[in-house]
């Protein structure tokens, strides 16, 4: 690890150790709106921690981050850092990384990348969808992908109304480590082609990248407030 890297790693650690816990969907949606930051996103939280970084580390960090190609990266000070989200009690303990193109070139460049990943407690949508249903309302209906989402599948997802932030890893990447990392392959877009492929981190064997961590007080929540979708 550069000297600079670690002093990346010192500042984001000083800083994102006071970003606040627990996360309600609703007000956390509100302010996003306020924001103009992907308020009608599905999975709200994981851009409400983007919004709380960009917030607290806006002094320290430039933001966004470069951009190669098409594809952008949240921060950079020494190097280009990525901000990710995971619920920790899915069926999976996979995390979604960004472009493997762009990681691979922005490690050429700067010899390392950063990626801090929020470990988050959520709560689901009650059986009446009551929060769905305030979203889309927000929204002004449901959007394009839901409706035609809905209609391949005639299933809507549950949603998440809250959440609570356990941990936050801080993991740093070069171009041998990139070697050891999965592949998501995602499809295609609209217009047939073949949309670009993603890393894929497996929590369960992420000790090699893992340089700092920061693990918060539990926040207990109180029973009856929503139902949990195992």
């Amino acid at each position: 690890m550069t000297e600079a890297f670690a002093e990346d790693v010192a500042v984001l650690k000083a800083t994102i150790a006071t970003l606040p816990v627990d996360w309600d969907g609703k007000a956390s949606i509100l302010k996003l709106q306020e924001a103009s930051y992907n308020w009608r996103q599905m999975e709200w939280w994981a851009f409400y921690f983007e919004y709380l970084c960009r917030e607290v580390l806006a002094d320290t960090f430039t933001i966004p981050g470069e951009r190669f190609g098409n594809v952008g990266f949240d921060l950079k000070r020494s190097v280009n850092w990525d901000l990710k989200s995971k619920a920790i009690k899915s069926d999976d303990h996979q995390a979604i990384l960004n472009d493997k193109t762009a990681m691979q070139e922005t490690i050429a460049k700067y010899g390392e990348h950063g990626v801090v990943i929020a470990l988050c407690d959520v709560e689901y949508n009650d059986v009446e969808r009551t929060f769905q249903a305030w979203h889309s309302e927000l929204k002004g209906g449901k959007s394009k992908y839901e409706t035609e989402r809905e209609t391949r599948t005639n299933v809507s997802r549950y949603r998440k109304t809250r959440a609570l932030l356990t941990e936050l890893l801080i993991l740093r990447f070069t171009a041998d480590d990139l070697e050891n990392l999965g592949t998501m392959k995602q499809g295609r877009n609209s217009n047939g082609k073949p949309r670009r492929e993603k890393y894929l981190l497996d929590l369960e064997d992420a000790s090699g990248f893992l340089v700092d961590r920061i693990v918060f007080r539990p926040v207990e929540i109180p029973t009856g407030l929503a139902q949990t979708v195992p």
